[in-house]
């Protein structure tokens, strides 16, 4: 373990009742956009749309800033900084879990920024080291032409029959924040007999990307992913592609950015975080990439045609624990994909 995380459990109800009961305070202002000038490096594992979103809104919000991005893996990425930490290279990394963030604590800049007074205290790190962009809930994305017969799953448990065997992908949760985010609740949900079950009829991807284009594709009938990655296909009117939010409940997980330690773009890379967490981006992020704002000042249903919080059952994981049973928890994952 690289270092410990000093963040708390955050469970569905605290979750709610934060999001609830903060009051809104004004967005984004044209006083960050005069703070700072310069060029801001960000470290990003998210994809194309979000980027682009975030993008569109700092060319107006943010003028004087240049935004570059360098994509990959949330793993890939961390490592990356770990080995830049002498002479650090980005500024920002968005995004991830705390159940990965906490192996890299010693990598982030706690910053307080003014944007997440509007942010509830559970998505937020005590010491300010990380602040949630928005949440996340795990589904399993299903191509219904590529079924073969096998009735539609309904639950986890549907997915360990034998009928799935070489039918789901998953991404490596080495590398992958929301692999790492599922497989550890399928755990904690089913057990480990369950989950070494559901090894056997996995595949397992070395890029996030790939799960989602696999299953787009016809490759592949299920792939294991985060709701928001997974709408953006039936948004985009791919009829044979539906979303699971399975019967045993899912998991919700916030997604996290971080002020890297010693960025370089000073000034100019806190302008940048505080506008990640401003409301103009949060609704971006939202209506062009279907993320569940972190915020309490916006209405989901007013931007975006997603299910109800209140309709989905959610599995409450510990995700201190999870961050610091990490280590132990990708060697056993490992020992079930290991060829008998």
């Amino acid at each position: 373990m690289k270092g410990a995380t000093m963040t708390k459990t955050i469970d569905r109800r605290t979750l709610l009742a934060g999001l609830a009961g903060l009051s809104a305070i004004p967005a984004f202002g044209p006083a960050l956009a005069q703070a700072a000038a310069g060029n801001v490096v960000l470290y990003t594992s998210n994809n194309a749309q979000s980027v682009d979103a975030i993008l569109g809104v700092a060319k107006d919000k943010l003028p004087n800033v240049k935004i570059s991005t360098i994509t990959g893996g949330s793993g890939q990425l961390l490592r990356r900084l770990e080995a830049e930490a002498a002479k650090p290279q980005g500024d920002l990394f968005w995004s991830s879990s705390a159940n990965t963030l906490g192996a890299f604590t010693q990598l982030f800049e706690p910053y307080a920024s003014p944007e997440a007074a509007s942010i509830p205290a559970a998505l937020r790190h005590p010491q300010n080291l990380w602040t949630a962009s928005n949440v996340h809930l795990v589904v399993a994305m299903i191509n219904k032409n590529q079924l073969g017969g096998t009735p539609a799953p309904k639950s986890w448990k549907d997915l360990l029959a034998p009928a799935f065997k070489g039918k789901i992908i998953i991404a490596d949760p080495a590398n992958s924040s929301t692999a790492y985010t599922i497989l550890w609740g399928i755990d904690k949900l089913l057990g480990p007999d369950a989950l070494k079950t559901l090894a056997g009829n996995l595949t397992v991807s070395s890029a996030a990307s790939t799960v989602l284009r696999s299953v787009a594709q016809g490759e592949y009938a299920v792939g294991l992913t985060f709701e928001s990655n997974a709408y953006a296909y039936v948004a985009g009117g791919q009829r044979e592609i539906s979303l699971l939010y399975p019967a045993e409940g899912t998991f919700s997980t916030p997604e996290f950015q971080v002020l890297v330690k010693g960025a370089p773009a000073g000034a100019a890379a806190r302008a940048a975080y505080d506008l990640l967490l401003s409301k103009e981006v949060q609704i971006a992020l939202l209506e062009a990439a279907f993320r569940r704002p972190s915020r309490s000042d916006i209405d989901v249903a007013k931007h975006a045609d997603l299910p109800a919080m209140a309709s989905i059952k959610i599995f409450d994981t510990d995700e201190t624990e999870a961050a610091a049973k990490r280590e132990e928890f990708l060697k056993r994952w490992q020992s079930y994909l290991a060829p008998k």
